[in-house]
């Protein structure tokens, strides 16, 4: 138990911080077990609570893939995934939506709402925040021949207008965002959540992009030894070229370069499953995870 002493150790070590991020935008990202577990979820929306009250302006984007797939598997869709994204038809949007900003949105609103915050849960589609347009990878057969596949209702996104975000945060609101966006035939489409993050950051010009993962940050190899604490842009393009960088950590990084690209100043990749992860990485000296820069 700590006593006075070292509680006013902690608030001062944390006001330089305070007061260098008033009135900031941060947006973070929220997944993995910091969403789908509910005491770690409450420690993080207490966080965003925090920040709200002492002057920042928090974004929260969230995903919802294991609700997604357990709906579907409860109404007897099959999921098809082509290079780790979901192929999306006109069934299966709307299970998306229905999960993304029927469910997930509104309960993480609560939660906020219930801590003492005032949130809003929104989907890309709102103000169209989010406009899109049908994504199409290139595949190669073993002949070596490319072929581009459809992914049915899956966005990519074209363009960011931002201004429904900035009337909520002026009046005091926490945005909560479902990474859906809208079609130039106002149809839904399904979104990468964490691209979806990197390009909000960028069009609001964050101070921060933070994302919660299931890791500690970015490995260098296979053990938690070669956790690195600091890279540059060139050094992730390099990792992601050479396969040092792989699987699900693919977009993540590949959206905090986007964010920095489009003028975010820092992103960091943290780990969502350590208690009060946002407010170590935000208002400690030393931080954790991975921090991206430019140079």
């Amino acid at each position: 138990m700590l006593g006075p002493s070292e509680k006013a150790a902690i608030l001062v070590e944390a006001l330089p911080y305070i007061q260098k991020f008033f009135g900031k935008t941060v947006l973070i990202k929220l997944g993995g077990h910091a969403m789908n577990d509910s005491d770690l979820e409450k420690l993080v929306l207490q966080d965003i609570v925090l920040m709200k009250l002492v002057g920042m302006n928090p974004v929260l984007v969230h995903g919802g893939g294991p609700g997604i797939n357990k709906w579907l598997n409860k109404l007897g869709y099959q999921s098809n995934f082509i290079q780790g994204m979901r192929v999306t038809d006109d069934e299966t949007i709307e299970i998306v939506e229905m999960v993304l900003s029927g469910n997930i949105n509104k309960e993480i609103v609560g939660r906020i709402n219930e801590l003492g915050g005032n949130a809003v849960g929104i989907s890309g589609k709102d103000g169209n925040l989010i406009q899109v347009k049908r994504k199409k990878i290139l595949s190669q057969d073993q002949s070596g021949k490319e072929t581009w596949l459809d992914l049915g209702l899956v966005g990519e996104i074209e363009k960011i207008n931002p201004e429904i975000i900035h009337e909520l945060t002026g009046k005091g609101y926490i945005p909560v965002i479902s990474p859906l966006g809208i079609g130039p035939e106002g149809k839904s489409y399904n979104i990468n959540a964490d691209h979806a993050a990197g390009a909000l950051g960028g069009a609001l010009h964050a101070h921060k992009l933070v994302m919660l993962t299931d890791v500690e940050g970015i490995y260098l190899g296979d053990g938690p030894e070669t956790l690195v604490s600091k890279l540059t842009i060139k050094e992730v393009n390099n990792y992601l070229q050479n396969g040092v960088i792989k699987e699900g950590m693919i977009p993540k990084v590949e959206s905090c370069l986007l964010a920095l690209e489009c003028g975010v100043t820092n992103v960091h990749i943290i780990d969502g499953r350590k208690p009060h992860a946002l407010l170590l990485e935000i208002f400690t000296h030393k931080g954790i995870g991975t921090m991206i820069v430019k140079e």
